[in-house]
Order: structure tokens, then C-alpha cells, then sequence
């Protein structure tokens, strides 16, 4: 049967009730990631050969009923000709393929929850690997933040508080520039509309210049 003996183990885990009970939740995400990504890989290695049998017992059923209806007509084609003979040959034949009928659904019925089997295991692996690589990664920030606060209880503060006010300095400094950051970007946008302005302006008043030019030479010669 292979990992398909595990199946009811596998569907009951529970990933969350397990770390739970971990004296080190660390060490029990590592176990557990390789022995789930384990029995993923045996899965993947044997859903193949399952696939295959619920297919090969799929087609046995299917031809076992095809092969029953053409004897069926063949029958009844003999026995409408007359020959009584070859229609009770054709019956028999009908009758002994309907007698293993059921014992070819009965193994298509296994395979195909084989199959349906093999999908809700990875389903389930899949979805509790994800759990505990989200679980780690929390894990890991919780453990890292533990640190930088353990380092800054060992340093003091130097405003004579705990750790606590550490982050509170630094919050506030990352404020100042943030603010200090945006103030400069507002002020050189400022700036540029500005100088757009400006630049509008002079190009108004060039075009007046040249446009008044005419007027103003010729006002000149009459005076002369």
C-alpha cells in the first residue's frame, strides 16, 4: 500500500496541537517540515502508479460493458434471423461478462478512491507545510525581536529608562527625518513651480517684445 497505509495518520494531524506541546517549537518545525516534505515526496513518487490503476480498472469496466451491449445485439440480430442457436452463444457470453462485471467495478471503486486519497494527502501536506513555514517565520521574528530587546536591556538607556525608551528615542529620530525628509520635497516642489512660473512669464513677455517690435520701428522713422 505504501504511504497510502499512512493516510488516516496524515489526515488526522494536527500541525497547531502538536508545536503546542513542543518544549521547543523550533527544533519540532524542523522535524516535522522533514517528515511531511517526506511523505510528499513519496506521493508525488507513487501517485503515478495509482493514476495508472484507476485508469487501466476504468477502461477493464468500460470495455467489460461495451463488449456485454455488442453481445446483447448480437443476440438479438440471431435470434430475429432465426437462429436460435448462435442468439443462446451470444447470451452466454453476455451473462458470464456481466457475472465478473461487478467484481471489475468493485476494483475501479478502490482505485478511484485510491486516487481521491493520494490528492487529499498532498492537499493536506501542502497546506501543513505552509502552516509551519508561516508558524517558523513568526517564530524567527519573535526570537530576533527577543534579542534586539535583550541587547537593549543589557545597554541601558541612555535616557536612564528601559529598553522600551530605546525604541521610543528611535521612533522619534526616524519621525524627525521622515518629516524633515518630506518638509525638503515640499520645498523643492515649491521651488520648481515656481521657476515654471517664472520661466512662463519671460517667455510671455518675449513674444510681446517681438510682437511690438514692428509697431515701434516704424514709430521711429516717422519721427524722423
Amino acid at each position: 500500500m505504501g504511504i497510502l497505509s499512512r493516510f488516516r495518520d496524515i489526515m488526522a494531524s494536527n500541525v497547531n496541537a502538536l508545536l503546542d506541546k513542543a518544549e521547543d517549537p523550533e527544533k519540532a518545525i524542523g522535524d516535522y517540515m522533514r517528515s511531511m516534505n517526506g511523505d510528499l515526496g513519496k506521493i508525488k513518487s507513487e501517485t503515478a502508479a495509482v493514476l495508472a490503476e484507476e485508469r487501466r480498472a476504468k477502461r477493464a469496466l468500460e470495455d467489460s460493458a461495451a463488449e456485454i451491449k455488442k453481445l446483447q445485439r448480437y443476440a438479438e440480430k440471431a435470434e430475429t434471423g432465426g437462429n436460435e442457436q448462435d442468439a443462446g452463444r451470444f447470451r452466454e457470453k453476455a451473462e458470464a461478462l456481466a457475472a465478473k462485471e461487478a467484481s471489475l467495478q468493485a476494483a475501479y471503486d478502490l482505485a478511484a478512491a485510491n486516487a481521491e486519497s493520494m490528492k487529499q494527502m498532498q492537499d493536506k501536506l501542502v497546506s501543513d507545510i505552509g502552516e509551519l513555514e508561516a508558524r517558523y517565520a513568526e517564530l524567527k521574528g519573535k526570537m530576533a525581536a527577543t534579542k534586539v530587546q535583550q541587547r537593549l536591556n543589557s545597554m541601558g538607556s541612555p535616557l536612564g529608562g528601559d529598553g522600551n525608551s530605546v525604541f521610543a528615542e528611535l521612533e522619534e529620530k526616524v519621525e524627525s527625518a521622515y518629516n524633515e525628509a518630506m518638509a525638503i520635497a515640499e520645498l523643492r516642489a515649491g521651488t520648481k513651480d515656481t521657476l515654471d512660473e517664472e520661466l512662463a512669464q519671460l517667455d510671455i513677455d518675449a513674444k510681446k517684445k517681438a510682437e511690438d517690435a514692428p509697431a515701434a520701428r516704424k514709430e521711429s522713422t516717422k519721427e524722423k
